[in-house]
């Protein structure tokens, strides 16, 4: 008997913690158990109050940055590239090859190529005639 499919524009978190489990549980036989670690680097204002900052996290070899934010009133600072180096830093600890990255703002973009990251796929008009950037840095 074939499943009934039901489309649905939300996601109940039972459902997505299910499906989550039963990925993790299929990659852990096909790649091995993995060794995912959290990595943060928030910053905060002066009210103590989390504005901005890196979070990523390493695994099976790699550095993945899923965020990173700088407020408007810090940038130009160079903190992008200090918490990039920062979290390098900790996954060349943690036994990693390289890091990945992808990001939609051109800026941004810009700030990776500065820290050595280079593209390596992209996906043009993605939204508008904005393209979506993935980068890798090698260790």
């Amino acid at each position: 008997m074939s499943p009934s499919l039901h489309l649905s524009d939300h996601t109940p978190e039972a459902d997505q913690a299910a499906i989550l489990a039963a990925l993790k549980a299929y990659n852990d036989v096909l790649l091995g158990p993995t060794d995912r670690r959290d990595l943060s680097i928030p910053l905060h204002d002066a009210d103590g109050k989390t504005d901005g900052g890196l979070i990523g996290y390493t695994g099976r070899g790699w550095l993945y940055v899923e965020m990173l934010f700088v407020p408007e009133r810090l940038r130009g600072q160079g903190l992008a590239g200090r918490m990039l180096q920062m979290a390098e830093d900790e996954a060349r600890v943690r036994g990693c090859k390289g890091a990945y990255i992808d990001t939609i703002n051109p800026a941004a973009r810009r700030a990776y190529e500065r820290q050595g990251y280079k593209v390596f796929g992209r996906l043009e008009n993605f939204t508008g005639e904005f393209e979506i950037t993935w980068l890798r840095k090698l260790f």
